[in-house]
């Protein structure tokens, strides 16, 4: 008997074939716009709990997983890999000796181009990424602010929502290549309610910015050629390019209204605090706009320019103006 040609798995997707039968002995999951620290495990550690729970209670054997982690080129990945000793070794504790291995590696590049090989993936995950658009959008000179307001032109908000079109169709037409069939995908970005005015952090950036320009510590002409390459979409824009792309079904579609004060702790009892909030609050946004920021303006500006940032934080707090970031989460399965 030639083995090769005898030893195969049963074909197709009928009631007897392997497809239909098996459990996944290998699990990939990549993780898109990682970025670094130990936030940067936490999907990680999400995933292996519930697919660890539910093989427990069905008293199926783990499968292996294999990680994918996502982010640009520049992304700090050597934190993320001097974490891992300690990660995989609290997770063998905790999970037990009959725990699968767990493999976690780096993909770098953006995820707007192709990152895997052809139906390589069972889950996609993205937290608080999405909303990066490819480039902010072209020739608009933006005197008013940084960002979409609601008092914006038409022509801007126009020139954002078909960017968001074009790259938000794009990665998943990416995705829908990369996944099995099947596969799934939970995203969830920054969004925007469409009946309510946009009172985002963005607007005190661009008042901050202005400030800034009329003391002449920033030049005008490179604020106004300024435009953050970020779209907070509405449920109805993400469902209306879901289905005219047309590789993914959408399982659930919802948006989160959290306020900043919230995000920042502050109550009617502990006002007294609200000045130490804002500082971690403007520290955790330095953190990840302060490159974009330091390329446009430069280094020599960063400090007062979050210090500031900082104080408008907390004059609206202390004038209950609501600051708002709408979160969108979406679940996806990709057609058969």
């Amino acid at each position: 008997m030639d083995i090769e040609q005898v030893l195969q798995m049963n074909h197709g997707m009928g009631d007897n074939s392997y497809a239909n039968n098996s459990t996944i002995q290998c699990l990939k999951v990549a993780d898109l716009g990682c970025s670094s620290g130990p936030n940067a495990l936490e999907a990680v550690s999400n995933v292996i709990n519930i697919v660890d729970s539910i093989t427990r209670n069905l008293n199926l054997k783990p499968p292996v997983f294999q990680f994918f982690l996502n982010d640009l080129f520049r992304n700090d990945f050597n934190t993320i890999f001097k974490l891992l000793p300690q990660f995989l070794e609290t997770l063998e504790e905790n999970k037990g000796a009959n725990f699968g291995p767990c493999f976690i590696n780096a993909t770098s590049g953006t995820f707007y181009k192709r990152l895997f090989p052809d139906n390589s993936l069972h889950l996609v995950h993205s937290s608080f990424s999405l909303h990066w658009l490819s480039q902010a959008p072209k020739e608009l000179v933006n005197k008013e602010n940084i960002y979409l307001t609601s008092t914006s032109p038409p022509a801007m908000q126009k020139a954002y929502l078909e960017q968001f079109q074009q790259d938000f169709k794009q990665f998943l037409r990416l995705r829908s290549q990369e996944l099995v069939s099947k596969g799934r995908m939970v995203l969830n970005l920054f969004g925007r309610d469409q009946i309510r005015d946009r009172r985002t952090c963005w607007r005190l950036y661009g008042i901050t910015l202005d400030e800034m320009v009329l003391e002449n510590l920033i030049e005008e002409k490179k604020l106004e050629s300024f435009n953050l390459p970020m779209y907070g979409p509405t449920t109805e824009e993400v469902k209306e390019v879901i289905e005219e792309e047309g590789s993914f079904t959408l399982q659930r579609l919802e948006s989160v209204i959290v306020d900043y004060d919230e995000g920042l702790g502050v109550n009617e009892d502990n006002k007294v605090d609200i000045n130490m909030r804002a500082e971690v609050f403007t520290k955790l946004q330095r953190a990840g706009l302060e490159p974009l920021f330091k390329a446009q303006f430069g280094e020599h500006v960063m400090d007062e320019l979050f210090l500031r940032f900082k104080n408008k934080i907390v004059q609206s707090v202390e004038a209950k103006i609501l600051l708002e970031f709408p979160t969108l989460i979406i679940s996806l399965v990709k057609n058969a």
